[in-house]
């Protein structure tokens, strides 16, 4: 009789198979995407020269109809956080640039948050002159590296 138990164990190990489903659990979350509204990151970068003059932190009108655009892209997503980074060329000394940045990333948050963005979504970053994408030795160069990149992270929310 103990043996034929066994057998028909098969039907009540659901009962026990939970403890060996709760191991396999961890394997099957990813096998079911359907609860994700996966996170999705965009990162957009901006010349600086479209957004400001020279050595200046005052948005241009163009600047604020790209961000106008960029903040309508976010109607629908779940917004988790944006970051602007602020970049420059090599021109001018590293304290001035670091400042220059810092406050360029800034006008980028103080505009998305006169638009309805929460202020406490968007975070700033000045990285100077030390991030180039492109030669400073060329105007060229320089150019590319004065920008700000601004990266939106959040859930689409589409349904």
């Amino acid at each position: 009789a103990p043996a034929p138990a066994p057998a028909p164990a098969p039907a009540p190990a659901p009962a026990p198979a939970p403890a060996p489903a709760a191991a396999a659990a961890p394997v099957a979350p990813p096998a079911p995407p359907a609860p994700p509204p996966a996170p999705v990151s965009e990162k957009v970068t901006f010349a600086a020269d479209a957004f400001y003059d020279v050595g200046k932190s005052v948005l241009k009108p163009e600047a604020k109809a790209k961000l106008d655009d960029l903040v309508s892209k976010t109607a629908g997503v779940n917004l988790e956080v944006i970051i602007a980074v602020g970049h420059t060329d090599s021109d001018g000394s590293d304290s001035y640039n670091q400042k220059l940045s810092v406050a360029r990333s800034e006008s980028v948050k103080t505009y998305l948050v006169s638009k309805g963005i929460e202020a406490n979504r968007v975070y700033t970053e000045g990285k100077g002159e030390a991030s180039p994408v492109a030669d400073n030795k060329t105007k060229e160069g320089k150019t590319k590296n004065r920008r700000v990149e601004i990266e939106v992270v959040g859930t689409r929310t589409r349904k």
